[in-house]
Parts: C-alpha cells; sequence; structure tokens
C-alpha cells in the first residue's frame, strides 16, 4: 500500500499543481474582465500572474529531465515568489483605499518601496547564489537549498506579510453591512492561498522529504488542494470590485467561467496523465486511445456543463421561490423574444399559406402606427408587390369599417385588403393584400375556417410585437434608475454606505459624468449608448420632454447640445486654438466626421486630438452639472446629478 501511495501521490501532486496552473491562469484571464480602473481588480491580477508563475515552474521542474534543467526552473520560479510579498502589501493598501481608508502618503511610498526591493530580491535569487545555492534532490523532489543570505528575503518578506494581514484585518473592520463583512471574511480566508502557494516548503524542509516520504506528498497533496479551493473563494470575493453587476450576475459569471475553464482543462489533463500512466504500465505507452479518452472526457464535460448549468445555478444562486422564478421569467423572455427578423419569417409563412389557400400570386401585410403605416413582409412575384411609395394611399382604419364575424373584404386597386384587429380589442393593427386574380374573392366553405385561423394568428403576432415594444420602452426608461442603483450599490458595497445619503453632486457619480457624456455624444446620431445612458434621468433632460414630444431621447440630444454652445467661445466661429475644444465637439460628434477628417482641419495629430477631446468633453459634463444645478425644480434622491 505504501508502494503504491510513493507512486500515485507524486502523480496526483503534479495533476493539482498543474491544476492551480491552469485556474490561476482561468482566473487572471477572468480578472481581465473586471473594470481594471478599480486598483483591487489591477493588482489582483498581479498577483494571480506570479501564481501563474510558480505553478508553472514548479509542474515544469518535476518534470525536468536533468537536475541543470530543474534549477532553471525553479529559479526562475522565485520571480512570482520574490514579487508576491510586494504585491500583497499593494492589493491590502487598494482594499483599505475602497473601503474608505486611501493612503496618506506612507502607504503609497512603502508600496513603491517594495516593488524596487522586490526587483533586487528577484536579481538575487536568479542570477546569483547569494540567497539560493545549487539545486539537490531529497526524497525524489528537486528543489533550491538555502543560501548564506537567504534571511535576507525572510527579513523582507515575513514583515510584509504580517503589514499586509495587518491591513486586511483594518478593511474588515471597516466594513458596516452584513453583506460586506461576510465577503471581506471569503477575502481573508482566500488570501492565504497565493502565501501557501508560494512558501517554499521544500527549501526549508530539505532532508525530511527522504525521512518521512509519504507524510510530505501527503501533505503537498492536501496544501494543493487547499491552495486551489482558496484561489476560487478570493477571485469570488475580488469579483465585486469594480462592477455594478448584481450578486445573483457575479456569482453566475464566475461559475460558469469556472465550470468551462478550469474544471473542463483540470479534469481533461488528469485523464491524460491516468491514461499516460496506465498505458504505460501496459506496455502501449503511444497509444492513440489516450487522445480518444481526452477528446471523450472534454466532449462529455461541456455537454454534463450545458445541461446542468442552469439548474445548479437556480439552486444555488436564487435564495428565494420569487427569486427564482422572475430569472426564469427573464430567461423565457430572452429565448423567446420576437425579433424583427421572426417576426418577418412567420408572417412570411402566414402568407405563404395564405396564397395557396386563395391562389393568389402574391401577398403582402403592412402594420398600422401612430406615423401611418409600414411594410413587414411579402412573397410572391415581386413585380405585384407594392412600392412603399404606394401605401400611403391605403384606406384609412375608420373607412375599413370592422364588422365581427363578417370576415370582412375590401378592394385596393389590384389587391383584396383584409384587415387584422387585435384579438381582445377592436382596434386594427394592420392590413394582409391578396393580390386580386378576379373581381371576387371566391372561397370555398371549408376554406373560411383555415383563412380566419390564418387572419387571427397574423393579427396576435402585430398585437404581440406592438406589446412587446411598450415593454421596450418602459425598459429604456427603467434601465438609466436600475443602472444608476446598481452603481451606487457598487460603491457602497464595502463599508462606504455613506455615499447612499451623499449629495447627488459629489462621489463616485461626478467621477462617471463624463464617461456618460462620452458614451452619449459617440452615439449621438442613434445607438444604445444614447437611448440608454444614465443621463436620461437627469431633471434638465426631463424638463425638455415637452418640448420634443416625451421623447427622451431627442431631449437628451438638445441638452447635450446645449451643453456644447456653452463651450462655444464669444464672437464668429473660427479654427484657432480657441475654438480648438468647440470645433472638436461640433465636428467629431454633432456632424459625424471622422477622426482624419477632423484632424486635417484643425491642424492637429490624431494623438493630440484624442487628448483635447478627453478636455472638451469634461467641459461639456461640467456644463451639464451646471444646467442641472440652475434648474428650479427641487432635487429629489432619485436624480442623478455631475
Amino acid at each position: 500500500m505504501v508502494e503504491f501511495l510513493l507512486s500515485a501521490l507524486p502523480i496526483l501532486n503534479r495533476i493539482l499543481v498543474a491544476g492551480i496552473a491552469i485556474t490561476a491562469f482561468s482566473l487572471l484571464l477572468y480578472a481581465l474582465t473586471f473594470s481594471l480602473r478599480e486598483r483591487v481588480a489591477r493588482v489582483f491580477a498581479l498577483i494571480l500572474g506570479c501564481i501563474v508563475v510558480i505553478a508553472v515552474t514548479d509542474g515544469l521542474a518535476s518534470t525536468a529531465r536533468d537536475l541543470m534543467e530543474a534549477e532553471i526552473w525553479l529559479r526562475f520560479q522565485w520571480i512570482g515568489t520574490a514579487l508576491l510579498p510586494a504585491a500583497y502589501l499593494h492589493f491590502s493598501d487598494a482594499l483599505l483605499a475602497s473601503t474608505g481608508r486611501p493612503s496618506r502618503g506612507r502607504r503609497r511610498f512603502a508600496v513603491r518601496a517594495t516593488y524596487l526591493i522586490a526587483a533586487a530580491m528577484i536579481y538575487l535569487a536568479t542570477v546569483t547564489k547569494v540567497l539560493l545555492n545549487d539545486v539537490t534532490l531529497d526524497g525524489g523532489l528537486p528543489h533550491l537549498r538555502a543560501g548564506q543570505y537567504f534571511w535576507v528575503f525572510s527579513a523582507y518578506a515575513v514583515p510584509l506579510l504580517a503589514w499586509t494581514g495587518i491591513n486586511l484585518f483594518r478593511a474588515y473592520r471597516r466594513c458596516q453591512t452584513t453583506t460586506s463583512r461576510r465577503r471581506m471574511i471569503y477575502l481573508l480566508i482566500g488570501s492565504l492561498a497565493p502565501a501557501m502557494a508560494a512558501f517554499p516548503y521544500l527549501l526549508l524542509l530539505g532532508h525530511e522529504t527522504t525521512l518521512h516520504p509519504l507524510l510530505v506528498r501527503i501533505a503537498m497533496v492536501q496544501t494543493n488542494l487547499l491552495v486551489a479551493g482558496l484561489l476560487v473563494v478570493l477571485a469570488y470575493a475580488t469579483a465585486y470590485f469594480g462592477v455594478t453587476y448584481s450578486d445573483r450576475v457575479v456569482k453566475g459569471k464566475l461559475f460558469q467561467w469556472l465550470l468551462r475553464g478550469p474544471l473542463v482543462a483540470a479534469a481533461a489533463l488528469a485523464v491524460l496523465v491516468a491514461t499516460s500512466t496506465f498505458f504505460d504500465r501496459v506496455g502501449m505507452p503511444d497509444s492513440r486511445l489516450i487522445l480518444v479518452a481526452v477528446v471523450v472526457a472534454i466532449v462529455l464535460l461541456q455537454f454534463a456543463v450545458t445541461v446542468g448549468r442552469v439548474p445548479l445555478e437556480r439552486v444555488l444562486f436564487l435564495e428565494t421561490r420569487s427569486d427564482r422564478e422572475e430569472i426564469r421569467r427573464l430567461q423565457w423572455l430572452e429565448e423567446r423574444l420576437l425579433t424583427g427578423s421572426d417576426l418577418r419569417q412567420f408572417l412570411e409563412s402566414l402568407l405563404a399559406a395564405l396564397c395557396d389557400l386563395t391562389r393568389s400570386p402574391a401577398a403582402f401585410v403592412v402594420e398600422w402606427n401612430e406615423g401611418g403605416t409600414a411594410f413587414l413582409a411579402g412573397v410572391g412575384s415581386r413585380s405585384l408587390l407594392p412600392l412603399e411609395k404606394d401605401l400611403s394611399s391605403l384606406p384609412k382604419p375608420e373607412v375599413l369599417e370592422y364588422i365581427p364575424g363578417t370576415g370582412s373584404l375590401f378592394r385596393w386597386g389590384g389587391f383584396w385588403l383584409l384587415p387584422l384587429h387585435a384579438p381582445d380589442r377592436e382596434e386594427m393593427v394592420g392590413l394582409i393584400g391578396l393580390a386580386a386574380l378576379s373581381e371576387h374573392l371566391e372561397l370555398a366553405p371549408e376554406q373560411h375556417e383555415p383563412l380566419g385561423r390564418l387572419m387571427e394568428r397574423a393579427a396576435g403576432a402585430l398585437a404581440d410585437e406592438r406589446l412587446q415594444r411598450d415593454v421596450f420602452s418602459a425598459l429604456d426608461q427603467l434601465m438609466p434608475d436600475v443602472e444608476k442603483i446598481q452603481r451606487l450599490s457598487a460603491a457602497a458595497r464595502y463599508g462606504q454606505a455613506n455615499l447612499l445619503a451623499a449629495p447627488a453632486n459629489g462621489g463616485s457619480v461626478a467621477t462617471d459624468l463624463a464617461q456618460w457624456v462620452r458614451e452619449a455624444l459617440s452615439h449621438y446620431w442613434g445607438g444604445p449608448k444614447l437611448t440608454t445612458s444614465p443621463l436620461l434621468g437627469l431633471r434638465v433632460v426631463r424638463e425638455e420632454l415637452d418640448s420634443h414630444d416625451g421623447n427622451a431621447v431627442n431631449a437628451l440630444r438638445a441638452v447635450l447640445r446645449r451643453a456644447v454652445e456653452r463651450v462655444r467661445p464669444e464672437g464668429e466661429r473660427r479654427f484657432t486654438s480657441e475654438w480648438l475644444l468647440y470645433n472638436i465637439l461640433e465636428m467629431k460628434f454633432l456632424e459625424g466626421k471622422r477622426v482624419r477628417d477632423v484632424a486635417l482641419r484643425l491642424a492637429v495629430s490624431e494623438a493630440d486630438l484624442y487628448r483635447k477631446q478627453k478636455l472638451a468633453i469634461e467641459e461639456v459634463a461640467r456644463a451639464i452639472a451646471a444646467m442641472e444645478k440652475q434648474s428650479n425644480e427641487p432635487a429629489t434622491d432619485d436624480e442623478v446629478v455631475g
């Protein structure tokens, strides 16, 4: 049994080390999806990079052909090991700042100094033998021996890790809500993972690995398992920094990434190692079945993730039945949303069925809306279908009087018109036109019922599409407020709940105002960044609604235009330096000209144009903030003010 464990545990340990490297690299890529403007996210990515270096080089050293190759990888490993304490201190400083305790200069200076010391440690560990001596082999495990001045590294690393622990505890004490304290506890526990991954066990244990090989290997396996789990905990706790998503979305994104990334990759690697070892022992080291096993494992795991992910998310991350029901309805809507292409395809199928039923060579359907008629779909001979300009002469709804149960038909040029009425109301939602082959549309008695069903389904589709538009219109009005709530909630997650009560013209919202203005200007002539802009919630925009027939997007355009005009200097427009900011705003955003054309017209480089553009947008943001402040209506809690 001992012999089997001594041969099996090294293989298992190599799989776990590779799994840690895969997990750390996957989480590093996942961390790059965070808002990298957030210091905590940036430093967390650096810590994960250190762990990737440590785990990858550890695996390469354990499988090296000789001690010389092992020494190269083991020395390279100390790049991550030496850099990690400084990154730890930087992480704790960023965490303290995020909880409302920014550095007064001392911590910032200490962080920069420790990075310089880390660079010196990397040089001493990789190039010289001052800190680390030659490689040795104890218990079948290669490791570097401690050098004469290894205590220098200990004197550098231990105090930094202790200081980091103190800072993390201070950050925990600053958390005020139950949720933020719970997440900070997760972060405190998870922060043990990098230190455990970088700890030079073999260097300190030395000859003990030969005396107690089984205990050492069991301890290493358990440690690597614990490191992999703690890394996930640390990534989960850090994922909330710099994002405005809800808890459910943050958990779901991380959960899906872990399933499709580290889990599948680590399992495939485990299958590769296990099958390679098995076929080596049975005398088939190069069997093609090894690749077959790996491919089958990957496909089966992807299938399992696809089938089981959504039910697992509902069970793990939705706390109440009402939460689950709301998310189920949203997912149902996403899967069955009736897009413009879906509606056109459905209507074309209905028109084709009508042509078959009536033997008509062509058919079309139009929708009635507030602006008149809109052509939706047509089938059959294109030469018979009416042109867009011809639709203006269609009879008005009041002329086409609806007589329930009669299946009324109306003649219009060379078409028979079939009015479509909403299922639950008498208003007409559209018309179907059938190319007329004769003066009278003659149908057999058995054809009346199928014709009625087809018309009923077409009317239902048009009514549902109109209702869906109303839902989207309501969502467009709701989204700016939801976005604002999510931003404020994210800002108050870790001990800064006072931001929720801060005046609207301060705090983190003001920081985002210039970004909102830039996005709205970039889509000035249409686009999601304008139609869903948080600026739609401004009081000054709402005051413009009456002047623009209740159209919030046009009202926002007017406010942006007024703000740009405030940047305009006095006098007649010129192409001088004092007019540069205004000309950039006018030409690039309001006129929609290309960057190259604007730069040539203003005689500046494209790089300089982008720098000046940033200043111009900030001026527009200040103008909008001033316009909001000057509004006579009293401020309310649900307004966004820069």
